[in-house]
């Protein structure tokens, strides 16, 4: 299987939020211990029962909040509803703040999830034809990075100007006069069975069957040096990043046991990311950059 560097955004944005509620099914915090909300997307993955176990022999009580979109838990975490989240990308993350103007920074690293490229027609990308169709997902974030993709495939070109932040629009070349039909990412893996190709988020294609690391036709290499923008963090408010219990959480995260249950329930589609605070900070002023 071909393996490719990434070049743009991770992370998608819905609208509604879920019912709160405990992973370890009890909200109250025990009296000795410090209770510490996170918001999810996902409070049902496999890391956190391990998280939530790990945290209370650190006399933590981790309580663990989920949400079932992308814009709500940093708007509960600014509203100081929650304490802590962990559900985006840096470059996501970076994006909101810059938008939003909410005081908020990362304090740690999570995991990476490597968008692919899946098909139901074609086992290798040279088998395109011309004006196939391809699904691409419609939000800011993804679609750069899935173009991105597309030109390391070597099956598009891109102006010199796309950074992480180009559209359609910056498609300099398009050789097979590929049909692009951008949509809601959770709609790309519906729609396999109707098109040549379909670019689908990692999140997305897990929920649809799919291992990304056995199913992909390519999809973004984890060793790549070009990852940062799509590496997920722990977010704070900026005047508590520097909390040691939040600091815990991150440590805790990057636990062996955590990366164990990850392994075994994603089949290596997903992968840890062991950065330090400061280095999670140096990526924040980078992305910062692209978002002024």
């Amino acid at each position: 299987m071909k393996r490719l560097k990434l070049a743009a955004l991770a992370a998608t944005a819905a609208l509604t939020l879920a019912a709160c509620n405990s992973a370890d099914g009890n909200s109250a915090a025990d009296g000795s211990e410090e209770t510490i909300k996170i918001g999810v997307n996902g409070a049902d993955s496999p890391q956190w029962p391990v998280i939530v176990e790990l945290a209370k022999e650190e006399g933590i009580n981790l309580e663990v909040v989920e949400f079932t979109d992308y814009i709500m838990p940093n708007k509960a975490l600014a509203a100081g509803d929650i304490d802590l989240n962990a559900f985006q990308t840096i470059s996501f993350f970076s994006n909101f703040v810059a938008e939003s103007g909410e005081d908020l920074a990362p304090v740690g690293t999570t995991v990476f999830a490597p968008l692919g490229v899946y098909s139901d027609k074609i086992e290798s990308l040279d088998e395109l034809q011309k004006g196939d169709q391809v699904a691409i997902p419609n939000d800011a974030s993804t679609l750069p990075r899935a173009l991105n993709l597309l030109q390391e495939a070597g099956v598009i070109e891109l102006a010199d100007d796309f950074g992480i932040t180009g559209d359609l629009d910056k498609i300099t070349s398009n050789p097979l006069e590929l049909e692009f039909v951008a949509m809601e990412p959770q709609q790309t893996a519906r729609v396999l069975p109707d098109v040549a190709i379909a670019l689908i988020n990692n999140g997305v294609a897990v929920q649809a069957g799919l291992t990304p690391a056995e199913d992909a036709v390519v999809y973004e290499d984890t060793e790549s040096e070009s990852i940062e923008p799509y590496i997920n963090i722990i977010a704070s408010r900026a005047d508590e990043a520097d909390n040691e219990n939040y600091l815990k959480i991150v440590e805790l995260y990057q636990h062996p046991e955590v990366e164990e249950a990850i392994n075994k329930e994603f089949k290596g589609s997903m992968f840890i990311i062991r950065k330090s605070a400061e280095e999670t900070a140096e990526m924040f002023e980078k992305m910062k950059t692209f978002y002024k």
